[in-house]
């Protein structure tokens, strides 16, 4: 997305390098192309020292780079919000929270369903 809408307010700066993210003292988050809830993800602050990692079995495909955000704790969690598109239209999104500055597989889970108008329910 990053390359397609090149600093838009709502993206963080995403590399296939950490060498060409823009604000090296921000750190960075790597993600696995390929994962799964956290699992292989490292968070790197601006000196490139390692504050959080999660172990497992991803990162064979590569990884990608993101500009580090930092999030505010609600009550000593970090809400994270997730969303789904199916070709472009919203499908459904969901509120993960967790303690740690990784959102991982134990993490607090609400899904939400996004209906087309009309529909009540399913």
């Amino acid at each position: 997305l990053w390359e397609l809408f090149p600093g838009h307010p709502n993206l963080l700066p995403a590399f296939t390098t950490p060498n060409a993210l823009p604000t090296p003292s921000a750190g960075y988050v790597a993600k696995p192309r390929l994962g799964r809830e956290g699992a292989n993800v490292r968070v790197v602050d601006g000196s490139g020292a390692v504050v959080a990692e999660n172990d497992g079995g991803y990162g064979e495909e590569g990884f990608v780079f993101q500009e580090r955000a930092r999030f505010s704790a609600i009550d000593g969690k970090t809400p994270v919000i997730g969303s789904w598109v199916v070709g472009e239209t919203p499908a459904g999104i969901d509120l993960r929270e967790t303690g740690g500055p990784i959102t991982g597989d134990l993490a607090e889970f609400v899904p939400h369903l996004i209906l087309p108008a009309g529909t009540e329910s399913i």
